[in-house]
């Protein structure tokens, strides 16, 4: 891509391409909706797991999320932007998700994670690139969730989320599912 003389080490901006304001307000929008299924899909896990070794991570990595999306709500209140319109789709898709890959068993619900987190690895690190300079608080917030999503996919690999029934095709249809959630939620 061509570089402009004022913007030196920045890409062009092509018509239709979103503005450095309109970036943040998608990153924003679809990080929260992001949490806030995260949150849902630990939620319709749990409800299925009870107690257990296994809950118990479950617990542990759904508080992490719960934090994460705390954070994203406080920035979007602070810089004015809405949230998804999806929120209510988000939350009964995630809920379903965590119930029924709960219901496949413990390694399920790993899979699970491991393919939402893997999702999300690359997501934040894109917005990480994008936003850069411009944004240096948030990139570093972005870092730090991003850390913790790296950790609770390492989790779930070594609760055997490899081991699970069907799990390419299982990984396979989240992995989907999760980036047709981010594009939907970057714009709706």
């Amino acid at each position: 891509m061509k570089r402009t003389a004022k913007s030196p080490g920045r890409p062009r901006r092509l018509p239709g391409d979103p503005t450095a304001s309109q970036e943040v307000e998608r990153a924003l929008r679809v990080d929260h909706a992001g949490e806030y299924g995260a949150v849902r899909i630990y939620a319709g896990q749990l409800a299925v797991m009870g107690r257990g070794r296994v809950a118990d991570t479950v617990r542990h990595m759904a508080g992490q999320e719960q934090r994460h999306l705390a954070a994203f709500e406080s920035m979007l209140v602070e810089r004015g932007v809405r949230p998804t319109v999806l929120a209510p789709v988000w939350s009964a898709a995630g809920f379903a998700l965590g119930a029924a890959t709960a219901l496949l068993g413990d390694k399920a619900a790993m899979a699970c994670t491991e393919a939402v987190e893997e999702v999300i690895d690359g997501h934040y690190r894109g917005q990480v690139e994008r936003l850069g300079q411009a944004e240096p608080a948030l990139c570093k917030t972005l870092e730090r969730f991003r850390g913790e999503e790296i950790e609770h996919r390492d989790i779930a690999r070594a609760e055997g989320a490899r081991d699970a029934p069907g799990y390419r095709v299982l990984t396979g249809a989240v992995r989907t599912a999760t980036r047709l959630a981010i594009w939907l939620s970057e714009r709706i």
